[in-house]
């Protein structure tokens, strides 16, 4: 049995937990960011604000104490990207380097361009922590794998070894693992479909079709393919469930927050009032189009997408004209 402690009471740090429960054999703790925050959802037995509708077993251990990270041997990091250096901070003096860490995030750090599996090791070695740190990515709704419905994503660890035994731990009958060494190419394609899912938002949002749709996917993933290269992935990621298989389910798919923020975007509406209506749920390609920017800029890469994108959240560039303006660049040799 392996104790496992989820950092992030979100939908999605939810979901892991019903879906390691099911799995059974282990010692699942489901932390929140605040006790009172961490008691709503234990007197509920269901976090009624993010994942209404799946009750949680009594297994599942729910706190916002923190020395029960310290006891974890396995530690998920769910925590939005925003917040994940102040947690960090907060939890790291408990943290030690028998755990293993396992980053769930789909962001990058703003300002510094960091990755979030860069982020965590950073802030663990301030105080001499040297653990194993690794992704988890792939097209995963985390309402889907709260329902157990069939899910397949990526773990990528610089040591195989190390993915391997994630991959064991965590398979079960509804979640399939695949394991990879490319920790950039699975972290950056994770991060960066969230701003190719935005634009695909803002497409549907104005009216526009397949064909359109089609296009968008496929040079999006050109462009953050290019990224993740430029940064040290490999190109065959890309390929994978981390990366064209989220980007698909992101663009297309109505439960991707993302995409939603998009709509709204494309329907007129104005970003502040947009994060609001979210109810305190995270849209990460908002932050995460600034600093794949930042990137790109700092690797020489052009990312169009993301340019247009940028100007859209930042500028309240019009759209249409975003979209004209992609459509009108020089042309181009496809590869």
């Amino acid at each position: 049995m392996s104790r496992i402690a989820i950092l992030g009471s979100g939908a999605w740090g939810t979901a892991i937990a019903l879906s390691l429960h099911r799995r059974g054999g282990h010692q699942v703790t489901l932390w929140a960011h605040s006790p009172e925050a961490a008691r709503e959802i234990a007197d509920a037995h269901e976090n009624t604000l993010f994942l209404p509708g799946f009750p949680l077993p009594a297994e599942i251990v729910i706190t916002g104490d923190n020395a029960a990270v310290g006891e974890a041997e396995i530690v998920v990091s769910v925590v939005p990207s925003e917040f994940l250096r102040s947690t960090l901070a907060r939890l790291r003096p408990i943290m030690h380097s028998g755990q293993t860490v396992v980053s769930a995030t789909k962001g990058v750090e703003d300002r510094t361009y960091l990755r979030m599996t860069e982020v965590i090791a950073a802030c663990l070695s301030e105080v001499g922590i040297v653990s194993p740190v690794g992704a988890f990515s792939g097209p995963s709704f985390a309402l889907e794998v709260a329902q157990g419905q069939p899910t397949a994503v990526t773990v990528a660890y610089d040591d195989a070894a190390i993915a391997s035994r994630i991959q064991q731990e965590f398979s079960s009958e509804t979640l399939r693992l695949y394991t990879s060494t490319d920790v950039i190419g699975v972290e950056l394609g994770g991060a960066l479909k969230n701003v190719i899912a935005i634009a695909a938002g803002v497409a549907s949002g104005v009216g526009l079709g397949y064909n359109s749709a089609a296009g968008l996917i496929t040079r999006g993933i050109a462009e953050i393919t290019r990224l993740a290269v430029a940064c040290g992935g490999r190109r065959e990621t890309l390929a994978g469930l981390s990366g064209v298989g989220d980007l698909v389910l992101t663009c297309t798919g109505s439960l991707s927050r993302n995409r939603t923020v998009g709509q709204a975007l494309g329907q007129g509406r104005k970003l502040p009032e947009i994060l609001a209506s979210l109810g305190g749920k995270v849209a990460e390609g908002v932050l995460t189009t600034r600093a794949a920017l930042g990137l790109a800029r700092k690797h020489s890469i052009e990312m169009p997408i993301t340019e247009q994108m940028e100007l859209i959240l930042d500028e309240g560039k019009d759209p249409m004209e975003a979209i004209r303006d992609l459509m009108l660049r020089p042309g181009k040799d496809e590869m």
